[in-house]
């Protein structure tokens, strides 16, 4: 049997509705890690849907505790065919966002897949079920055509990634011998176009974190005190605006990178972001002046104010509030050590004038930068095959411009990272609707299959 028979084999696993009802079965779970109540459903999802198929296609399987409380159980299956052999880590998440029935359009619902054209509606369907259900075919049709992979599998998923993955990093320590792999290939995110295969290597930072001012218990009626006390949201506001200027450039230069690395610049430079039609309208203006538009998302750091509140905005009354609180939030790459931020922000707003204003890391664990050079052997192997499958060049891009916990995999167990997405922007992953494209989801499969097929034939060198 041959690498195309492989291809065409998984391609008519989509063609004949098996993966879709495959899909169906998994989407049908409630698995809302935000919701305590829905937690019984990420180790039943685990226990009934994905142990078992991994078992039939010859893995071993564990079930484990999160060493964490409040977070969700992992899963490991091995399937070791010989010490010699390169050794694959895959890697997804079992979990979804919150249902948020009631708020889908009218004929749609969270936990059963609806198809129009060429979409299929259901929650997880983009993020991450679908994904991982390609992966997890792509292997199983690799075995059945091979007869064997030609090389050691491990798979792995995550029940709490949409909370942050509590847990992950101190299970990844805790389990390095279960989880010892060259190289990892996972799914998840978009691609950068709907129409052209992607591969990202690591991912923007996050650093959540709260601005506030807080200068009395309560208001006091603007006719009266108007003018003769400070409000907190004007100083707010003039505090932001020191730190970002009314076009998105960032004025506090040492939280940004000092430049663009040429291997990432070049790697970038046939990329153009496109959210499809229903995708929003890039505001070319906003922004690091001199960048391209893939270079801000993927090559630069940014800083945004998520939410930002003053007073009663739902009940506005005639008084001086006495307090103001934005929500902002760091996007960073690996060019920069997140933990300079606040400080370096704290001495920017005292230098500016603004001591009252305080700072507060808003969430205990922080997304950290990862990022595989364009160049890396494994990075050019995956675009290689990619293009063999597909006959399209695909996206290299160093790092997703979003932020999932691959510090996990590159930093803690210290292995190359690999992601190939089978979704496109505009899919509203953590909103209503959320859904996924028939064509990505057949391409997909073709791509993986090809990516796992020439691992067991032609590995990148170790």
């Amino acid at each position: 049997m041959t690498r195309s028979a492989a291809i065409d084999k998984a391609a008519q696993y989509f063609d004949d509705g098996s993966f879709i009802r495959d899909l169906e079965r998994r989407v049908a779970y409630k698995t809302e890690s935000q919701v305590p109540e829905s937690h019984p459903y990420l180790k039943t999802y685990l226990q009934e849907e994905i142990g078992p198929t991994l078992e039939r296609m010859g893995y071993r399987v564990s079930i484990l505790d999160n060493p964490v409380k409040g977070g969700g159980p992992f899963l490991v299956g091995e399937r070791m065919e010989d010490a010699k052999l390169p050794t694959v880590l895959t890697y997804g998440h079992g979990d979804v966002i919150r249902g948020q029935e009631g708020s889908w359009r009218e004929g749609l619902t969270p936990w059963k897949i609806v198809k129009e054209g060429e979409r299929y509606y259901g929650r997880g369907t983009a993020d991450n079920k679908a994904q991982h259900s390609i992966n997890l075919t792509a292997l199983d049709t690799v075995i059945k055509v091979r007869g064997k992979l030609g090389f050691n599998s491990r798979f792995m998923v995550d029940t709490s990634e949409e909370i942050g993955s509590p847990g992950l990093h101190e299970f990844c320590a805790q389990h390095r011998n279960l989880l010892e792999a060259d190289l990892l290939i996972g799914s998840d995110g978009p691609r950068l176009t709907p129409e052209r295969p992607t591969i990202y290597m690591g991912t923007r930072g996050a650093l959540n974190f709260d601005m506030s001012v807080d200068f009395r218990a309560g208001g006091h009626h603007s006719g009266n005190w108007g003018g003769l006390l400070a409000n907190p949201g004007v100083i707010l506001a003039h505090a932001i605006a020191s730190i970002i200027d009314a076009k998105g450039k960032v004025l506090v230069r040492d939280i940004v990178p000092d430049h663009v690395p040429n291997s990432i610049r070049s790697a970038l430079a046939d990329c153009t972001i496109d959210g499809g039609p229903e995708g929003p309208k890039i505001d070319e203006w906003w922004g690091e002046p001199g960048l391209t538009g893939a270079e801000k998302c993927f090559a630069w750091n940014t800083f945004e104010v998520l939410a930002m509140v003053t007073g009663n905005p739902d009940r506005p009354v005639n008084a001086v509030p006495p307090k103001a609180s934005a929500h902002c939030q760091i996007r960073f790459t690996v060019d920069k050590d997140w933990k300079t931020f606040l400080p370096t922000l704290r001495r920017h707003l005292d230098a500016k004038g603004f001591p009252m204003v305080k700072l507060s890391q808003s969430r205990q664990d922080v997304m950290a930068a990862t990022r595989l050079d364009p160049d890396h052997p494994y990075a050019q192997w995956a675009a290689r095959s990619t293009e063999a499958t597909t006959g399209k060049k695909p996206a290299l891009l160093p790092n997703l411009g979003g932020s999932l916990p691959n510090d996990c995999f590159a930093d803690i167990l210290g292995m190359p990272t690999i992601w190939v997405p089978h979704s496109y922007a505009s899919c509203s992953q953590h909103a209503p609707n959320e859904h996924v494209l028939a064509p990505l989801l057949r391409e997909g499969l073709q791509i993986m299959t090809g990516m796992f097929w020439d691992m067991g034939e032609a590995p990148p060198k170790r």
